[in-house]
């Protein structure tokens, strides 16, 4: 393929086109791009209709994953950090004391690291929660938006924001934490409302809709974090500009204790009873969620992003797939952070979320299967980053985002069932080709549209003088740990009667009990 085809048509291939009629099930399709989009997916295709003919034969078209779930800031911290559940981990990888922002060259070469990482492995569009340290300003997501630019990604970018101290989103914190800590913690600034609002406007104006692949997230960090009226405002400026509201909820069982201290109710409850939970809305995680809960997101139409890796990693607990999905909710796929994953590989995600559900219950027919966890990573995906009309499936209309994958490789050999060896045996290995808004991207496992070793080669070069100054800022803040590790061990220990699949809450409280002998 040429990296700017006017029309090309990709012939005799082996599809997925995740669409209503076929789904997961592979079928040989001729598919015609013109342009940004896909004019045709027909079994023949006249050669004639095209300026561009590729022989697929021996090839797997599919769409582009959608990553719904992903933080950039994290890229600089792959690796650094293991065995700290969220809540202690928060505190070196977004910590509250003694941080000053990178450059502005240095945001966007992370943000680069992040689009050569996610298209290489099959990632054609993105969700990136950005949260700026200390503070998001307009150069620091110029400089996101910049790089997805030149990378050539599908990037869908936030402005995150909380406006209350990061030390009153934590239950028991004025018990537990010494006074001078809590002063410490709640003298740090954060944005008002008004703030936000005004900063948005201007990211919509300015990024929103830029080159038909750029696109701006209004994302309230989490209820535990905003107030109502940050919350309220922030879902009325969605609307108003008919994009996404993505928001942490539920990742833990001390954010499952904080509902219910902070509100008396759960966080979904709140959430639902102040109005901000519509079909624009995405949760990220959702694991400790109530029946109630699912039944709200359901009637709302709501998405979920569950992050089968990043909830491993953290201990955070398994997020209930089946009961989400039955019930009606749109479950779609996310890596979350690059140092909570530790990348922002999807295909990874696939097979855990495959695997993670099969140890939840004995009733194996509850467990996910294949094609369920290519819809989420793909159609569920697009629907959650709100661009179900755009992307996801391989469809006439629909933007031209997606991959070629060798069938003659090891992950394919032999053949036997393509959705089951995407999910259980790809690792974005066999991938040959990445198309993303009718534009090759990648082509032999390399990105066309920047100079990846010149990009690594300057990473390289800047990490040093950051990672020594944040290991600074990570002692700093290590003084808060015996106090935030009481919090946890103090939430963990707490009943609080949520019955997903068998052994779930009665491992936690055993757990916690082993850990307080």
């Amino acid at each position: 393929m040429s990296t700017h085809p006017t029309s090309t048509l990709l012939s005799g291939a082996c599809v997925l086109t995740m669409d209503p009629t076929s789904g997961a099930e592979p079928v040989r399709r001729d598919i015609l791009i013109k342009g940004d989009r896909i004019e045709a997916v027909e079994p023949s295709i006249s050669p004639e209709r095209a300026n561009e003919v590729v022989d697929l034969t021996d090839r797997l078209v599919m769409p582009g994953l959608v990553n719904a779930h992903l933080h950039s800031w994290e890229a600089l911290f792959k690796g650094r950090y293991d065995n700290l559940p969220l809540e202690l981990w928060m505190l070196f990888a977004y910590p509250i004391l003694g941080l000053s922002a990178p450059s502005r060259r240095l945001i966007e070469l992370r943000s680069l690291l992040v689009a050569i990482e996610s298209l290489r492995n099959g990632v054609t569009c993105i969700v990136d929660d950005v949260i700026e340290m200390p503070d998001q300003t307009t150069e620091a997501l110029d400089a996101v938006f910049r790089a997805y630019e030149a990378a050539g990604i599908r990037a869908n970018v936030s402005g995150n924001v909380l406006d209350r101290p990061i030390v009153d989103s934590l239950p028991f914190a004025a018990d537990v934490l010494p006074p001078e800590l809590l002063a410490r913690g709640r003298s740090q600034p954060h944005s008002s409302p008004e703030d936000y609002l005004a900063f948005s406007e201007d990211a919509l104006a300015r990024w929103h809709g830029h080159e038909g692949r750029l696109r701006y997230v209004i994302a309230p960090s989490g209820p535990q974090r905003c107030t109502d009226d940050l919350l309220v405002a922030a879902e009325a400026l969605s609307r108003r500009h008919d994009t996404t509201y993505h928001i942490h909820v539920l990742e833990t069982k001390t954010q499952a204790v904080t509902g219910h201290e902070l509100y008396g109710k759960t966080l979904v409850a709140h959430l639902d009873d102040i109005g901000v939970l519509s079909e624009r809305a995405t949760l990220a995680h959702a694991v400790w969620v109530t029946d109630d809960d699912i039944e709200r997101l359901a009637r709302a139409g709501s998405s979920v992003a569950h992050n089968a890796i990043s909830n491993q990693k953290l201990g955070a607990g398994i997020a209930p797939f089946r009961k989400l999905r039955d019930a009606g909710v749109n479950l779609a796929l996310g890596t979350d952070g690059v140092c909570s994953n530790d990348t922002p590989r999807m295909f990874d995600v696939m097979k855990a979320a495959g695997l993670l559900h099969k140890v939840t219950s004995p009733d194996h027919t509850m467990w996910p299967s294949a094609p369920e966890v290519l819809h989420a990573a793909t159609v569920a995906g697009a629907r959650s980053a709100h661009l179900a009309d755009e992307v996801g499936s391989l469809e006439p209309g629909k933007k031209a985002d997606l991959l070629v994958l060798r069938l003659d490789g090891p992950n394919f050999t032999p053949l036997n069932n393509v959705a089951n060896q995407l999910v259980y045996c790809e690792d974005g290995s066999s991938i040959e080709q990445v198309m993303v808004n009718g534009r090759v991207v990648v082509d032999g496992g390399r990105l066309t549209t920047i100079d990846e070793d010149e990009v690594l080669a300057e990473l390289r070069a800047h990490a040093p003088e950051f990672l020594e100054r944040h290991a600074e800022v990570e002692r700093i803040n290590a003084v808060f740990m015996p106090h935030v590790d009481a919090i946890h061990a103090r939430c963990a220990s707490r009943p609080l009667g949520i019955n997903r699949y068998s052994g779930d809450e009665s491992t936690w409280l055993a757990g916690a009990e082993t850990a307080r002998a």
